[in-house]
């Protein structure tokens, strides 16, 4: 072997080595086609290997909410595009939640979490959006020590909420059909498909709010979404008092939405075509109704061309990340 293939053998074992020993030191690696540049993690809530194994394991664990019987996982689940299929999920004591849940896909490329934005952050949405008893996790003694390991302290409501939301961090789509084709392989997109990309970014206005790798410009608009009941659900308005912002909720990202049906924040439509059709009606007419909102004059054929690219947004979320952990 020459001096120079034998150099660049040594060069390319040293390159897997240094690759290894980075993903052990950094748990969060990234499918194509997301940002990292793009992601949120908070100085006092760095992610680390054993924090996110130790989150995973509370998002799953039904013994620490009030009466034993939901978790995270209850009302996010990994086959639904971390979502929920019923209309509304279920809280502790079979309380009905306000809202549809949104889908935790890829929440780390944001602050303000949730239909409103009412929560600054994820640990704030945990929060907010669970029912914990902390002294539950003290009677399971491997939480005890792993809590008291990473952070010097037993269990606490939150030292618990920083491990799940450092997982949450980790719920993150990408490597869809549409980002294997802008990454070159035009053979990723079906002909359908690539038509649909075509309407999205000009004739259906798509884009104008689904913008960005993520697919959401994370605002608040109202698209007309229960403005028609007599008591409507004001959104955003309830947390910014701003009269412009009634009836606005936040833009959902678009990625694996074909996964999360049913669909708005009321949980409305059950499937992406009827989704589609209401845009093209323009939404429903209201005070308040987003100027970005305007019937769009698509063909039947052109609704299922964009249908078939919203489909074509779903993709891979890792999956030591999706298979249910081994709880203690």
């Amino acid at each position: 072997m020459s001096l120079t293939r034998s150099v660049a053998l040594a060069l390319s074992i040293l390159a897997v080595v240094a690759a290894r020993a980075g993903a052990a030191k950094d748990p969060w690696r990234l499918p194509l086609g997301l940002d990292r540049q793009a992601a949120m993690i908070p100085d006092d809530n760095p992610m680390t290997a054993e924090k996110i194994a130790l989150g995973k394991q509370l998002f799953w664990d039904k013994r620490w909410s009030r009466d034993g019987t939901v978790a995270c996982v209850s009302c996010h689940l990994p086959e639904h595009g971390w979502s929920d299929p019923r209309h509304r999920s279920v809280h502790v004591g079979g309380q009905p939640t306000l809202r549809h849940s949104p889908t935790l896909v890829n929440r780390v490329f944001s602050d303000r979490q949730g239909w409103t934005g009412f929560a600054a952050s994820i640990e704030h949405f945990v929060r907010e959006d669970a029912s914990f008893v902390v002294g539950n996790l003290r009677a399971i003694p491997a939480y005890e020590e792993a809590l008291r390991r990473m952070f010097g302290t037993g269990p606490t409501q939150d030292t618990a909420i920083q491990a799940v939301a450092a997982y949450v961090r980790m719920i993150v789509s990408g490597n869809s059909p549409y980002d294997r084709f802008r990454a070159g392989n035009a053979d990723a997109l079906s002909a359908t498909a690539r038509r649909g990309l075509a309407l999205f970014e000009t004739k259906a206005r798509c884009a104008r709010c689904h913008a960005g790798f993520n697919f959401t410009d994370e605002s608040y608009h109202n698209i007309g979404v229960g403005m028609d009941k007599d008591n409507p659900d004001l959104g955003r308005f309830q947390v910014s008092k701003r009269e412009i912002n009634k009836g606005a909720f936040k833009t959902p990202t678009l990625r694996d939405v074909a996964r999360r049906a049913p669909y708005m924040h009321d949980a409305r439509f059950a499937t992406l075509r009827e989704v589609v059709a209401f845009y093209d009606r323009g939404g429903i007419p209201s005070a308040w109704l987003s100027p970005e909102m305007a019937p769009l004059g698509l063909t039947p054929d052109q609704q299922e061309d964009l249908v078939a690219f919203l489909e074509a947004l779903t993709g891979e979320v890792p999956p030591d990340v999706a298979t249910p952990p081994v709880l203690p």
